[in-house]
């Protein structure tokens, strides 16, 4: 009797709480960005809004899609749930179902097409507290998207991949930060229902991961700034 009061005095509550969770797990999201496979786009601390309505609209809590809403479009960033674990993701789209999508030394070849890299500049990147290396920004063209991509020319990564055909239904994602991101050169292709919606704004920032290591300080520059 007690548990049947409880629930009749706080229904109102408990909808509220009930139709919060309906909203995050089916029409719109935020996720903090952990780590940097997709500097520069976004930065550790970084907060995203994720428009799940972006591809379809899928049973809560599952990857079963109720409606079909939209097309993945190259250049795309989005939320995804990896095929290799399951871990939540977030990366960019570069080839679509059909495509061919090979790399030499870090330049995206795209259905035999080398993609256009401009505007090339060097910087430190702080890896961790006390590791600085080089760093390679550059413009990357995809299809008429332009976007900054990032790479680390001193540190061993995979930077070749012989041309692989996109299946149907899946898709090829990347990290912005080339040299640093477990994306589709590890995990393979990301069937369509994978997808959980795609990165539109950052909502807020904070730099937590200096070169002194732990602080936590607000990147107002960031706050409701577009995804590119």
């Amino acid at each position: 009797m007690n548990l049947k009061r409880t629930l009749r005095d706080n229904r109102g509550f408990l909808l509220f709480l009930f139709s919060f969770a309906l909203l995050r797990t089916a029409v719109a999201d935020w996720n903090p960005i952990p780590s940097g496979s997709m500097r520069p786009t976004l930065l550790e601390g970084d907060v995203v809004l994720v428009n799940r309505l972006a591809y379809g609209l899928k049973l809560p809590l599952t990857d079963v899609v109720l409606m079909p809403l939209g097309e993945p479009q190259r250049g795309d960033v989005v939320t995804l749930s990896s095929p290799a674990g399951g871990t939540r993701l977030i990366k960019r789209i570069v080839g679509l179902p059909g495509d061919r999508v090979a790399m030499h030394d870090d330049q995206l070849i795209l259905n035999g097409r080398p993609l256009a890299y401009t505007g090339a500049q060097t910087r430190g990147e702080t890896l961790a507290p006390g590791w600085v290396v080089d760093a390679v920004r550059a413009t990357e063209e995809l299809d008429g998207h332009a976007h900054v991509v990032q790479f680390l020319p001193t540190v061993n990564a995979r930077r070749d991949m012989a041309e692989i055909t996109v299946p149907a239904g899946q898709y090829f994602l990347l990290g912005d930060n080339r040299d640093n991101s477990e994306d589709s050169r590890f995990i393979g292709t990301v069937p369509r229902e994978k997808l959980i919606g795609r990165a539109h704004h950052v909502l807020v920032a904070a730099d937590w991961l200096g070169e002194d290591g732990w602080r936590m300080a607000p990147r107002f520059d960031r706050w409701l700034t577009a995804i590119r």
